[in-house]
């Protein structure tokens, strides 16, 4: 196994104070009523300009899911839609309880959009999946039965392995980016890009999204402590609408997994990351200027015009810069967990006598299991 309407806002006033909703988040039941189901699974789709699928994608995400007898609810997060998206959505919620549409006032992007997804669950379980329906809902209960299979298990990442995408322009150059994703991060996975994916609570509760984060989401989950398979998936050529994606992502993701290298390395440790070289730097402009000492006082060579001397300025006091700046990170880092109890670490829970997880695995038995 291996995504605009400006939504009306109600003020009501509690303990002389006015409180208002969160906009665009509609209460659960608004449409058609309250619905006293507990909610288990959470299922998350951003959506742009899909007029022509949200409504397929609603019915498919229900025939998926009502079999499963598990108290389910849909978040359609309409990322800033021009098109009849969020007219189409409000219609649909008005016969369906567990549909919950959520409008955001402009197109923030997809990681936004997920992370407005995030902030409205209510399940024990989170589903993730695109809404033009190239991935399948139909393999929604296959997926969450698996989750619950392994209580080891806190991810399920969704693999393409048979992908009905073009090869030039969407093909390979998700496969060079995952090999290079895979490595850099060290979470090894076939698909990066698969927005079918499966989490407990509680991992999306410790993972935030920024900028263009939504495609490192498993390697951010991994940093949160998680333990994540890979399962092939069902993929389906798109058949409407336009695709949101093309080669101009190339550069974002670069710059993005940067920052994921040194989130996942350097966080809480900031002053080895600035430091390290910083010291580099002042070493080798102190070594330099050592040198034009020697060839000033011992030999008596004038070094007033020598372009080593400026290198070596420059390098000790950029030197000095990044070490400074490390040491802001420092305090910063402090500043950020301290103050209000922020813990640097997060506890898994203890297994049950009836439960207990099993050690482990390892390299090969992930290789194996991801086969």
């Amino acid at each position: 196994m291996t995504m605009a309407r400006m939504p009306h806002i109600h003020a009501s006033l509690l303990d002389g104070e006015l409180h208002r909703p969160d906009p665009g988040v509609l209460p659960y039941g608004a449409h058609g009523g309250a619905d006293d189901t507990p909610v288990q699974v959470s299922v998350v789709v951003p959506v742009h300009d899909e007029a022509e699928n949200v409504e397929e994608l609603v019915a498919r995400v229900e025939a998926a899911m009502a079999p499963t007898r598990r108290g389910f609810e849909l978040i359609c997060v309409d990322d800033g839609s021009r098109d009849a998206t969020p007219g189409i959505l409000a219609r649909l919620a008005q016969s369906r309880p567990w549909l919950r549409p959520v409008y955001l006032i402009r197109n923030y992007g997809q990681s936004a959009a997920l992370q407005a997804g995030f902030d409205a669950v209510r399940g024990e379980t989170v589903v993730t999946l695109d809404g033009d329906l190239q991935n399948d809902p139909a393999d929604i209960p296959r997926l969450l039965d698996m989750l619950d299979a392994d209580p080891s298990v806190d991810v399920i990442s969704g693999w393409r392995k048979a992908r009905q995408d073009r090869m030039l322009s969407r093909r390979l150059p998700s496969m060079m980016a995952n090999r290079i994703i895979s490595r850099v991060t060290g979470v090894r996975l076939h698909d990066y890009g698969c927005a079918l994916k499966v989490y407990r609570a509680g991992i999306v509760r410790d993972v935030h999204l920024y900028g263009e984060l939504h495609r490192f989401v498993p390697a951010l989950a991994a940093d949160a402590g998680a333990r994540i398979v890979e399962v092939p998936v069902l993929h389906h050529p798109r058949m409407r609408g336009r695709s949101k994606y093309g080669l101009d992502r190339t550069l974002r993701v670069v710059l993005d997994l940067l920052w994921i290298r040194f989130l996942m390395r350097f966080l809480h440790r900031p002053l080895q990351a600035f430091g390290g070289v910083g010291m580099a730097l002042l070493g080798t402009g102190g070594v330099s200027l050592a040198y034009l000492a020697v060839d000033k006082f011992v030999h008596g060579n004038d070094i007033g015009g020598r372009p080593l001397l400026l290198v070596g300025v420059m390098l000790l006091l950029m030197g000095v810069q990044l070490i400074a700046t490390g040491v802001l990170g420092e305090l910063l880092t402090r500043i950020w967990h301290e103050p209000q109890g922020r813990a640097q670490y997060r506890l898994r829970p203890p297994p049950t006598a009836s439960d207990p997880r099993p050690e482990p695995a390892s390299d090969e038995q992930d290789r194996a299991r991801r086969a």
